[in-house]
This record gives structure tokens, C-alpha cells and sequence, in this order.
């Protein structure tokens, strides 16, 4: 067998299993681990190690993964960009009263100053960013663009980037009382998992452009972590005063 054929057969693997193990892990394993959620965090960096290891065993190169340092610089400045106008954009929803009802979240409410900081500092930086943005725009993609052409292989990615967050939309919806009829309830579901699709085709374009994966995890991270501590503000403003 040639060299050309041995590397397509590896990566078609690595993309047969890695399909159902993202659409399952998420939604059906993850929260299931003993020693939750401190495990979240341990379970899912050691996944994305393991990833890596059997991308690279599969032949795909550091650059395909979007993990050259040479692209490092051009990643910040994009993704640097990016999550400033994230930034920018919970600093107006913060200041202007009628918008800090979008930033409630009823998960956000319950949690005391040292587990805001545990979430936006461990939790979603490296159980979540890390974890995502390797697994769907470093290898999913990756091995994706050696089997489809480039707008199958964003497409594809960013479809079970949407279907992934299934669960965690049902945990939303039920933190903050909005689980409501059953088909109220799937056209939630529905919307957040398209709203989180075309969130995977920016982080993809983002990673395309900048040829690194530094941009859409800086951009990730912004919205995660940051949307998380605007949330709180939010809840701390709107309360009121003793």
C-alpha cells in the first residue's frame, strides 16, 4: 500500500471513531464520571492528550492541527481582537440596564466568589476551551479536510460542535426554569445547537485565517469566561440594596 493511500486509511479511522465519541462524550459520558465535577476538568485534558497522540499517530502534522508556534503570533492578534470586541460587547450589556436581563443565568446565581473563580479560571479555560477547540478545530477539522473538501470538513465540524451542546442546553433550561413543554423544550434545544454550529463555523474561519488555534480559544475563552463573570455582575447589580 502506498505512503498516500496508509495515511488516508489512518486518518479515515481516527474520524470514524472520533465521530461518535465526541457526540457521546459530551451528551451521554462525561457527566457520569465518578468524582464530579472535579473530573470534568482531569477527564478532559487527559482526552484531549490522548487526541493529539492519535492525530499525530495518524499522520496529521502540527500545522494542520493549528498547533505551529510560527502561527502563534498571528493567533493572538486575531484572537486577541476578537475576544476585545467580546469584552467590549459585556461592558455595554452591563452599563445600559434594560440589556443586563440577557446576561441572567440562574446557574451563575448560586456560585460565591471562589467558585466564580474556579469556573472562569480552571474550569472552563481548560475542562472546556482546551478540550473543545482541540478536539473540533484542531483534530475533528483537521482530519475532516483530508477526507472532504474545506467547506464539507467546516461544515461537518461545526455540526457536531452544535450537537455536543445538547445536554448542556437541557441543564440551562432547567437551572433557570425554562424547561417548559416537551416541544418548547426540543425547539430550545434546537436553536442553541444551531446557535452553537455557526459559533463552530467562526471559530473554524477564525483558525483558517490565522492558521492557529490560539484565535478561536481566545475567543472561546472570552465568551465562556467572561460571559460567566458578566452574569454574576448582572445578578449582583439587579439585587437589591441591603
Amino acid at each position: 500500500m502506498h505512503a498516500g493511500a496508509a495515511d488516508r486509511r489512518r486518518v479515515l479511522v481516527l474520524t470514524g471513531v472520533l465521530l461518535p465519541v465526541l457526540l457521546a462524550w459530551n451528551n451521554l459520558l462525561v457527566h457520569r464520571l465518578p468524582g464530579r465535577p472535579g473530573s470534568y476538568v482531569v477527564a478532559n485534558v487527559a482526552a484531549a492528550g490522548v487526541l493529539l497522540a492519535a492525530a499525530r499517530a495518524a499522520g496529521l502534522s502540527w500545522a494542520e492541527l493549528g498547533l505551529d508556534r510560527r502561527r502563534l503570533a498571528p493567533g493572538a492578534r486575531w484572537g486577541g481582537g476578537c475576544a476585545a470586541a467580546v469584552a467590549a460587547g459585556y461592558a455595554v450589556a452591563l452599563a445600559l440596564p434594560a440589556l443586563r436581563p440577557l446576561l441572567a443565568d440562574g446557574r451563575v446565581a448560586r456560585l460565591d466568589a471562589a467558585e466564580l473563580a474556579g469556573q472562569a479560571l480552571v474550569r472552563i479555560p481548560l475542562g472546556t476551551v482546551l478540550w473543545e477547540e482541540v478536539a473540533f478545530r484542531g483534530v475533528l477539522l483537521a482530519a475532516l479536510a483530508r477526507l472532504l473538501p474545506r467547506a464539507g470538513a467546516v461544515g461537518v465540524s461545526a455540526a457536531v460542535f452544535g450537537l455536543w451542546h445538547v445536554r448542556p442546553t437541557l441543564g440551562a433550561l432547567a437551572a433557570n426554569d425554562l424547561a417548559g413543554p416537551p416541544l418548547a423544550r426540543a425547539g430550545a434545544v434546537l436553536l442553541a445547537c444551531l446557535a452553537t454550529a455557526a459559533a463552530g463555523v467562526l471559530f473554524a474561519a477564525l483558525r483558517e485565517r490565522s492558521g492557529s488555534l490560539l484565535a478561536p480559544a481566545l475567543l472561546h475563552l472570552a465568551t465562556n469566561s467572561l460571559g460567566l463573570l458578566a452574569a454574576a455582575t448582572a445578578h449582583r447589580l439587579g439585587q437589591p440594596v441591603p
